[in-house]
């Protein structure tokens, strides 16, 4: 409770503040110091499998019969992105090893551009160092949602208060048929997802039934915005209290381990993201965020404050998600050998 109370003052003050993505970066920039000054706080993670399917619904309202026929000009960008994957992941883990200093498990696991949870446990499988895994990642996390989201609204002025392209859907805007609909395709999308073995299984199965009721016509607006809100909250403080524990030293060191292989690895995200526009006309900055390697949830909140395609950038983190699952321990073990 006292994260989350932490984690509405700081969207609050981010909003009134202007900064872009206030009701994320506020709750997790005001965590992060509560975390550092040792206050008694704890991520609200029971929350977190309530509000990932609402936002796998978010983004299945944005799939359309039109979405099919561009898969062919998306082609490009799953063709190149396992070569930006190869070249985010070996500077990153330059960076630990050579920087670092690490050890060879660890620095793999921490530089791989995956999900937090799934590299943790892979990482300690192999004989990692967990707490410096989980630092890193969710320092990149951390790292890389602030970058992009200052870059957007410093350098490009795109700001918004999370609200996204549909503007503000208040709670009676909907009706009942479609309350039942969409909280169907969050309860079933999850626990079918899960059941399915799909990756990212709590937003991609929302995401996939949410699309599917779209595209039928049997619903045809998005959840309402408070509840969007309250997913970015949620997910703010969680991030910012993964620094809980870990001693100033600890975080000190690893901040600015992850904040060289994140600059790194955005500066790698601009460059094929160029790569993308140049070969497929897709718009730089969509491509953009499809190639910065936050968190799937964060960077589909992102893509939604911010007024981007939201299913393609979706999409792409959940296909970036699964490779760098698939292929981390095969790759780990050729390079051991």
């Amino acid at each position: 409770m006292l994260a989350l109370a932490i984690g509405i003052a700081g969207g609050v003050a981010a909003y009134l503040g202007g900064l872009p993505l206030p009701w994320m970066l506020g709750p997790m920039m005001a965590n992060t110091f509560a975390a550092l000054l040792r206050l008694p706080i704890t991520g609200p993670m029971r929350l977190r499998p309530f509000v990932i399917p609402i936002l796998g619904v978010m983004l299945g309202s944005g799939i359309t019969a039109e979405i099919f026929g561009l898969l062919g000009v998306w082609v490009m960008t799953l063709a190149v992105l396992p070569v930006f994957l190869a070249c985010a992941a070996g500077i990153s883990y330059a960076v630990y090893r050579k920087i670092g200093r690490y050890d060879p498990v660890t620095a793999f696991y921490a530089a791989m551009p995956g999900g937090l949870n799934e590299m943790l446990i892979l990482g300690a499988e192999a004989g990692g160092d967990e707490r410096r895994i989980a630092l890193a990642h969710a320092a990149r996390v951390l790292i890389i949602i602030v970058f992009v989201a200052l870059i957007f609204g410093v350098l490009l002025g795109v700001s918004s208060g999370g609200a996204g392209a549909a503007g503000w859907i208040a709670l009676d805007a909907i009706t009942a048929w479609d309350y039942m609909v969409l909280g169907l395709c969050a309860l079933l999308g999850a626990l079918l997802g899960k059941r399915l073995g799909l990756p990212a299984a709590p937003i991609f199965g929302p995401m996939i039934l949410s699309g599917l009721a779209h595209v039928l016509g049997w619903v045809t607006v998005a959840p309402p915005t408070v509840f969007i809100v309250a997913a970015q909250i949620t997910m703010g403080t969680i991030i910012g209290t993964r620094f809980v524990g870990a001693t100033l030293a600890e975080i000190r060191r690893d901040l600015a381990l992850s904040a060289v292989a994140s600059v790194l690895m955005l500066v790698a995200a601009v460059a094929f993201a160029q790569l993308i526009f140049l070969l497929s006309g897709i718009p730089l900055t969509q491509a953009f965020l499809a190639y910065s390697p936050g968190g799937l949830a964060e960077m589909s909140l992102l893509a939604l404050a911010m007024e981007q395609d939201a299913t393609y950038v979706s999409v792409m983190h959940i296909i970036r998600i699964t490779l760098v699952i698939a292929m981390a321990p095969f790759v780990f073990r050729a390079v051991r050998s």
